[in-house]
C-alpha cells in the first residue's frame, strides 16, 4: 500500500506544475488590450440642427429625424457629420460617428486663422479674417460653433449669403480647408519660414 500512496502523490505533484506551465500563456493576453485603449481622443459633440423628415406613404405619413453633428478637439482638428434615424438619440449617434471620421486639421496660428480666406457652398458662402488677440470669435450660430470646437479664439467672420446650418457648416468647412500654414507655403515654394508672412 505504501508504494500506492506514493504513486497518488507523484501524480498530485505532477498536477500543480502543469497548471504552473500554463499560467504565462494566459497573462499575455491582457496586455494587446492597453494598447487599443491609448487610441481613444477626448473630443467635444455639438448638435447644430436637428429635423423632423415626414415621408408620405400609402397608409399616411412616416416620420425620421435628421441630425447634423459638430466634432472637435480645440487643438486643431474638428469634422462634422449627418446622421439619419427613426429616434433623435439614434440619429445623433450616427451623426457623431460620421463627425469623427471626417475629421480634418485646421492651422491655427497665435489663436488665430493665417490669413482671410473665403468658403462657399451651394447658397452658402461666408468671409473669413484673422483677428487681434481678445478680439473673440465674431461668428454666429453653427459657424460659431465649429471655429471653437477647431481651437480658434480670434476671428472675424461674414456671412454674404445664405442662412440654411447645413450650407453653413459645408461652406465654412470648404473655407477651413484653403488654410495654409506659413510652414506649408515655405516648403511649397522652397524658401525659409521665417522669411515669409502671409497677407491677410
Amino acid at each position: 500500500m505504501s508504494e500506492e500512496t506514493k504513486n497518488v502523490e507523484a501524480t498530485a505533484e505532477a498536477k500543480p506544475q502543469a497548471k504552473k506551465d500554463k499560467k504565462p500563456a494566459q497573462r499575455r493576453a491582457p496586455a494587446k488590450k492597453k494598447n487599443q485603449g491609448s487610441m481613444d481622443v477626448e473630443l467635444e459633440e455639438r448638435v447644430v440642427a436637428v429635423n423632423r423628415v415626414a415621408k408620405v406613404m400609402k397608409g399616411g405619413r412616416r416620420f425620421s429625424f435628421s441630425a447634423l453633428m459638430i466634432v472637435g478637439d480645440r487643438k486643431g482638428r474638428v469634422g462634422f457629420g449627418l446622421g439619419k434615424a427613426k429616434e433623435v438619440p439614434e440619429a445623433i449617434r450616427k451623426a457623431t460617428q460620421a463627425a469623427q471620421k471626417s475629421m480634418i486639421s485646421v492651422p491655427v496660428e497665435g489663436g488665430t486663422i493665417p490669413h482671410q480666406v473665403i468658403g462657399a457652398f451651394d447658397a452658402g458662402r461666408i468671409l473669413f479674417k484673422p483677428a487681434a488677440e481678445g478680439t473673440g470669435v465674431k461668428a454666429a450660430g453653427a459657424c460659431r460653433s465649429i471655429l471653437e470646437l477647431a481651437g480658434i479664439k480670434d476671428v472675424l467672420t461674414k456671412s454674404q449669403r445664405g442662412n440654411n446650418p447645413h450650407n453653413i457648416v459645408k461652406a465654412t468647412f470648404d473655407a477651413l480647408k484653403q488654410l495654409r500654414s506659413v510652414e506649408e507655403v515655405a516648403k511649397a515654394r522652397g524658401k525659409d519660414a521665417k522669411g515669409l508672412r502671409i497677407k491677410g
